[in-house]
Parts: structure tokens; sequence; C-alpha cells
């Protein structure tokens, strides 16, 4: 990891967890919003919204980092087709997130393991907590308008430490329309209502299939099942989002600059749904004035 000082069955283990929890409260005392991408079950997409959530925010002028806690399968690097990793900062025990645009920063298991990218993380319970605590203790982020947490799926190990690290979290929980799907996103919604996390809405992922022929939308899957989800657990319903062919395309080789294609309709239905979490968590942009071709892609 980072570094060892807080591996489990070291010496003065309370005074530095003590040292830590000071420095992961002042680093999220520069962070505005912390929002928490979850999902019941894998193969939801919810590390894609993860990420184009990330992106479209940050292209409305926030300052943006993405920090990606699924220590076992981390996926975001692949899909931003993100090079480098982590570097040493000026400040003793700190490391630089990788910077993906100029006003978005990320962190993944996988930005730690150099060339060995395929390498298992073959961790259980104590260790998985110590590196997610270590993402905020020991990263020197930017002052931030959103943290953007993609969690792997499920209520385990990874959900729990962000709720009990990041105590102001909120929710936002990817499914799709099949009732295996959404019988495993209603786990994770009283999830988080047992650790009393507020949840910002559902998006249900995977809502059709848009023919590249005729455009027509294929009913792959049942519909409507994520508002109906939404409606009975008096949430939110903040998107319903196509599979369009060339999204999958562009988003498999890492671009996602797709999405600002609005002759796309997932194009059109992921705008909204940014448009309306801003609503909701209602930030102003840090750095005012700047302009989006300003953020160029970091080499």
């Amino acid at each position: 990891m980072i570094k060892d000082s807080i591996n489990p069955g070291t010496e003065n283990r309370k005074a530095q967890m003590e040292v830590q929890n000071k420095e992961i409260a002042e680093t999220l005392r520069h962070i505005k919003n912390k929002i928490l991408v979850m999902s019941g079950k894998g193969g939801v997409g919810k590390s894609s919204v993860a990420a184009y959530l990330s992106v479209a925010l940050a292209k409305k002028g926030f300052r943006v980092g993405l920090m990606d806690v699924d220590l076992h399968g981390p996926s975001i690097p692949r899909i931003l087709g993100l090079k480098g990793d982590l570097r040493l900062s000026g400040h003793e025990g700190k490391m630089l997130p990788v910077r993906y645009l100029a006003n978005m920063e990320v962190i993944s298991i996988e930005t730690l393991m150099g060339e060995n990218k395929d390498s298992p993380t073959i961790w259980r319970g104590p260790l998985k907590i110590g590196a997610i605590r270590q993402f905020i203790s020991d990263i020197e982020w930017m002052d931030l308008d959103y943290l953007v947490i993609d969690s792997p799926p499920g209520t385990g190990d990874e959900p729990l430490t962000v709720a009990q690290t990041i105590p102001d979290a909120r929710a936002l929980i990817v499914t799709t329309p099949q009732e295996v799907s959404l019988a495993d996103v209603r786990k994770s919604i009283n999830f988080c209502r047992q650790v009393k996390m507020e949840i910002l809405g559902l998006v249900e992922n995977m809502s059709g299939l848009k023919c590249p022929y005729c455009g027509e939308i294929i009913d792959v899957f049942k519909t409507q099942g994520g508002a109906a989800t939404a409606k009975r657990e008096n949430l939110r319903l903040l998107a319903t989002l196509p599979l369009e062919v060339e999204v999958v395309k562009e988003g498999d080789a890492g671009d996602l600059s797709i999405l600002d294609n609005d002759a796309l309709l997932i194009a059109r239905e992921f705008t909204k749904m940014v448009d309306e979490i801003v609503k909701l968590t209602g930030p102003e942009i840090s750095s005012p004035g700047q302009d989006d071709k300003t953020y160029l892609k970091a080499g």
C-alpha cells in the first residue's frame, strides 16, 4: 500500500489512527460533495456511470475527484483509458492522484501497481479498510466540488467503510430493469437507510437497446423496473440510460467524448441526470470563468 504505518498489529496503532483520523477530517473539509456510486449486483454498468458522471461534472467546470474503491476488480482506469501511476507529492507521506483532466483527479488500486496491472488484490477486511482510509488521508487531493466514489457491488467492507469514514456521503444506486438486479438493489437501498446515508436517487442502466439501424428501442430486459422500484421506495429515478452500440464501442476504447454527442439518446439522458444531481447538491463552481475547452486530457 501507500505506506505501512496503519497496518493492523503495528505498535502505537491507537495513536496512529488518531493522527490518520485528523488527516481524513482535514481532507474531507476541502471536499464539498461526496457521492458513493453503488449497486446491488455486478454487471449493471455502475463503474461506467461513476466515470461518465465524473467527466460530465468536470466538463461543467467543477473540480472532481474519482476514487475507485473496487479493490478486487478496479475498472475505472480501463474505462477512462487512464495512463500513469501515483506520484510522490512535495509533502512527506503524501502522494498525488493521477490527473485525468485539468480539473479531475483519479485514484485506483491499479494506479499503485506499476507495470503489474493484472496482479490480483488478495486482501481481507482490515487491509481493504486501511487502503480506503489511506485513499483519503494519504492522497493530496485538490479542493474538490465533488468526490465520486466507485464502490464494488453489494454491501460489504468497501461501502461500509465509506459510510463510516465519510458520514456525509450520499448514494447514487445503479440498477438494470430486470428483477434479479432489482431484488439486489433493494438491499442497497436498505443498507443506505441502516447506515443513515442519504440516497440521491436511482439510475436504471441498460434500459433498452437502441437499434443501430432503425433507432427503435428494443426492450432486452423488462421495462420500467427502476421506475417501479423508485416509486415503491419513495426515491427519485434520476435517469433511464439505454444501451447504444456507439457508446459501448468507444467506452471499450477508453474514449468518453462520445457522450458530448447530443444526437445520442444516452448522452441527452445523461446530461439531464447530471443537471439534476447538480441541482440537488448545489455547489458553486470552484474556479469560475474557466471554459470546457480548457479541460484537456492529461497525458
